[in-house]
């Protein structure tokens, strides 16, 4: 029977000849995701069933399914979340708009503070924050049912389930009250260039998290007039954008009586968090 060390050598050969941008990695985790180990000892020898799990998560990546779909869960802040095929993965960028909404609140972290989480798929956004502002409690709210019982399932899975409230709604619709902070990942690629993304991204992410319409736009128009009621005195909003998007979605905001405090670039370099307060 082969090594953790063997089979990790045979299946990266595979993976960069099927185009893998990453095949050393992505075959570290199919293997370890096998086992149901992490950091495996190299000399480990894989099991008949292990093989099998190996043989059915490598014909899953050759054909283009994302190792994190494949596996079933990705990191993000340091937590684990689970995914469906109504969720969005967690990506490293968009722990930007955690690391900047946090910022905002450095002082009031002991606060009993109002989220909410408009577009909350997994509910990434949400429970990050709520695991570090002990008194806050928050809303996710999606248009997808089955995101919002993904996204209970994480709070769950990470602790915060009694803070964590998620209701199936489109966008503002329905909700009341004020929140001291709002955050959001809309969907935000043009309608017309959906096509032209990766295979990983184009048939194994839910459209409806991709879609922002004709210009990529279309959930921020609804914002700029949606969020300065929900906003409380004092409370912030944080979205994140797309590439070249800041300009066009700070005059929309702008345009809706907020008021622009500043963006902050994600590790690539690239503009991803906008922050708006009450004029």
């Amino acid at each position: 029977m082969p090594t953790v060390r063997e089979v990790r050598r045979l299946l990266a050969q595979g993976l960069l000849r099927a185009g893998s941008d990453s095949p050393g990695l992505d075959a570290r985790l199919l293997v370890e995701g096998s086992l149901s180990i992490e950091n495996a000892d190299p000399d480990l020898i894989l099991s008949n069933d292990a093989l099998i799990r190996l043989d059915g998560f490598a014909a899953r990546r050759m054909a283009g399914e994302p190792v994190w779909r494949i596996l079933g869960e990705r990191e993000f802040w340091g937590l684990c979340f689970r995914l469906s095929p109504a969720t969005l993965e967690p990506r490293p960028d968009s722990e930007t708009i955690v690391e900047t909404a946090l910022a905002q609140f450095a002082g009031r972290r002991d606060e009993a503070l109002a989220l909410l989480d408009l577009g909350t798929g997994t509910g990434c956004l949400l429970i990050a924050l709520l695991s570090e502002l002990p008194q806050a409690r928050g809303l996710g709210v999606d248009l997808s049912d089955e995101a919002c019982r993904t996204a209970a399932g994480n709070a769950a899975l990470n602790g915060v389930d009694g803070r964590a409230t998620f209701r199936q709604g489109s966008w503002t619709e329905g909700l009341t009250g004020r929140f001291d902070l709002i955050v959001s990942n809309p969907p935000y690629i043009p309608s017309a260039e959906i096509e032209t993304l990766s295979v990983e991204v184009r048939e194994h992410d839910p459209l409806l998290a991709l879609d922002g319409g004709v210009d990529g736009l279309k959930p921020y128009r609804l914002f700029a007039s949606a969020l300065p009621p929900l906003l409380a005195p004092g409370g912030v909003i944080v979205l994140e954008i797309g590439a070249g998007q800041g300009p066009d979605v700070v005059a929309l905001m702008r345009a809706g009586g907020l008021e622009f405090r500043g963006s902050r670039n994600d590790l690539g370099g690239h503009e991803r968090a906008l922050i708006f307060t009450l004029a």
